[in-house]
């Protein structure tokens, strides 16, 4: 199956949150920013129960991605394909605190205790996973680091796993526990809604660097404005069912229905996991290919392979042309036929 299609696939089997490259298009989907019009429910104010980045200085977003990047350096050295999704997270984390350098958000404080948790709920995840502590693992996450490790699925795949644990799993938790309303009653789900165009774009160039250094294939997809809106609009609501998620954890009236949710969205993770798992599956020969590409464009140079990714492009775009000519030839055929059968 081609990737194009194990894409199709992966959308209709999970409903992914991707936003895939279109280099060859110079045309963009419009943003539509649906998720800003949905009203948050009232939820009362809880105190953040984590103890990271008490002050939430943009310090902590700093020594996030130091961390972030001595854990990538590990990876990248063993070509892991857990590599994909650590470059990716820590290039969206690079992007965050960019954000709010920026004034994206309007509560900078809120954001960097966000961004701390979420990491450390990664980082924790991974470290069970690797001391085999599988006991405690969500099913998403188990599913995302057994197929990096036994090479299952392509780095679309990798990436897609753990996009997939982090989000639908990790991030109704996150938000619950260190609350989505203010001490005055205000809802956070501006500050929630207003990175989702940033994320949208930002996959892009996330995935050029991913095919550049770990798997050629990763960017091998390119869409069409529809498909990119599809794209997109999947992506934020991904991030919509998050956010009511977290509104059902903090609004269940009892541990008994707390519990209950929490069995919902550990499950509803596991089956989208699953769905990617399926939709991007690779032989063991696609697996040594990939090796072999990070094994000489990983290391540490993000723009190793760069001059390979161009040819690749180049060469899509030389078929694409090529196919256009027969296509034309084939009408033009056609019509002088049915000239000829008309003169007759």
């Amino acid at each position: 199956m081609g990737l194009g299609r194990n894409l199709a696939a992966a959308l209709a089997a999970g409903a992914l949150a991707l936003v895939a490259p279109a280099a060859a298009s110079a045309q963009e989907a419009p943003y539509v920013d649906w998720p800003a019009l949905l009203p948050a429910l009232p939820v009362p104010h809880t105190a953040n129960t984590e103890p990271d980045c008490a002050d939430g200085s943009d310090a902590c977003i700093d020594a996030t991605i130091v961390e972030m990047q001595r854990r990538l350096d590990d990876v990248v050295g063993r070509c892991s394909h857990n590599a994909v999704f650590a470059l990716a997270y820590q290039r969206v984390t690079e992007d965050v605190r960019d954000a709010s350098k920026a004034g994206v958000f309007r509560d900078r404080v809120w954001l960097a205790q966000e961004d701390a948790v979420f990491a450390r709920m990664y980082f924790t995840a991974y470290d069970d996973w690797a001391a085999e502590r599988r006991a405690g693992l969500s099913p998403a996450w188990l599913l995302a680091f057994d197929a990096a490790r036994d090479r299952k699925v392509s780095a679309l795949g990798n990436f897609l796993m753990a996009m997939n644990a982090h989000i639908n799993r990790d991030f109704p938790f996150l938000l619950a526990a260190i609350g989505i309303t203010a001490p005055d009653g205000t809802t956070r789900k501006p500050d929630h809604d207003a990175y989702n165009r940033r994320l949208a774009a930002l996959y892009e160039p996330v995935l050029r660097e991913v095919a550049q250094r770990f798997d050629p294939t990763a960017d091998d997809v390119e869409l069409g404005v529809v498909d990119n809106l599809l794209a997109t609009t999947i992506l934020q609501s991904w991030r919509e069912v998050v956010w009511r998620n977290a509104e059902r954890l903090l609004l269940a009236r009892t541990p008994a229905a707390k519990a209950r949710v929490a069995r919902q969205i550990e499950a509803y993770a596991e089956v989208v996991g699953r769905g990617i798992a399926a939709a991007t599956a690779i032989p063991p020969a696609g697996a040594d290919a990939r090796d072999a590409w990070c094994a000489e464009h990983g290391g540490q140079r993000p723009g190793a392979g760069a001059q390979a990714a161009a040819a690749r492009t180049a060469t899509r775009r030389a078929e694409r042309q090529a196919a256009a000519a027969r296509a034309a030839a084939r009408r033009s055929a056609a019509r002088r036929a049915a000239a000829r059968r008309a003169a007759h």
